[in-house]
C-alpha cells in the first residue's frame, strides 16, 4: 500500500483478515522484520532485476559507484530540473543516472520518447535536448509557471518502428507495475541494498538521492 509492505493476519477459523502491526507486552513490534525478510528485500531484488533489463539511456561513467534509475518523460519539466540538478554529481563521476524513457505526459511525449530511444546515440541526444531547454524551464518553474517542454531539438517520431515501440511501451509497464504514477521516478539502492523510491523532484533531498558532492 502507497509502496509499504502491510502485514495481513488471518484468524485461526480462515473467516476475518486484520491488517497492522502487530506488539508484544513490552510494546516491541513483531511485524517490521518479519515485514523486512518476506517482503522488501525480495521486492527489492526482484524490481532491482527488471531496471537492470530495462530500456534505458546512460547518463554518466559505467565506473560510477552509484547508479540510479530514472523514469523519465520527454516533456516533463521536472525531470528537466532533475537533469540539470544532477549535473554536479553525473560530471564528477560519482553518480550514473539510467533513464528509462516513457511517454505519458502529453500527446507529444510517445514520439519524442521513441525518437530518442531510436537515436544511433540516444545518450549525446538526451543530453543536448535536456541542455537545450535547461534556461527556460528554469525562468518558467521559477515564476511558478511549470509547463511540458517544447518540441525543439527533439522531433517526435510520426511512425515508430515497432521495435522501438516495443521498448517504450515495455518501460511504461515496468513503470505502471512499481505502482509508479509520476516522473520523475528515481529508483537507488542503499548501502542495504534496500530499494528507495521517490517520485518527483527532490530538490530538497538531493543528497539523499544522489549521495554527497
Amino acid at each position: 500500500m502507497d509502496q509499504q509492505p502491510v502485514a495481513l493476519y488471518l484468524t485461526p477459523d480462515g473467516k476475518q483478515v486484520i491488517a497492522g502491526t502487530l506488539f508484544d507486552a513490552n510494546g516491541k513490534d513483531l511485524t517490521r522484520a518479519a515485514l523486512e525478510e518476506a517482503v522488501r528485500k525480495p521486492r527489492s531484488e526482484g524490481a532491482w532485476k527488471e531496471l537492470e533489463k530495462a530500456n534505458w539511456i546512460v547518463d554518466g561513467r559505467d565506473n560510477a559507484p552509484r547508479k540510479l534509475y530514472v523514469f523519465t518523460d520527454p516533456n516533463c519539466p521536472y525531470c528537466n530540473k532533475f537533469w540539470s540538478d544532477a549535473r554536479p554529481w553525473v560530471e564528477s563521476g560519482k553518480v550514473q543516472l539510467r533513464h528509462i524513457m516513457v511517454g505519458i505526459l502529453t500527446p507529444s511525449s510517445a514520439g519524442k520518447a521513441a525518437a530518442l530511444l531510436a537515436d544511433k546515440n540516444p545518450g549525446a541526444a538526451l543530453s543536448a535536448y535536456e541542455q537545450g531547454h535547461t534556461r527556460a524551464n528554469a525562468t518558467a518553474l521559477a515564476g511558478g509557471h511549470a509547463k511540458p517542454l517544447d518540441d525543439s531539438g527533439l522531433k517526435p517520431l510520426s511512425s515508430i518502428p515497432p521495435t522501438v515501440k516495443a521498448k517504450r511501451d515495455a518501460n511504461e509497464r515496468l513503470m505502471a507495475s512499481l505502482g509508479l504514477q509520476a516522473t520523475p521516478a528515481i529508483l537507488w539502492r542503499d548501502a542495504n541494498g534496500q530499494l528507495n523510491i521517490r517520485q518527483g523532484m527532490p530538490e530538497s533531498a538531493m543528497a539523499e538521492v544522489l549521495g554527497p558532492r
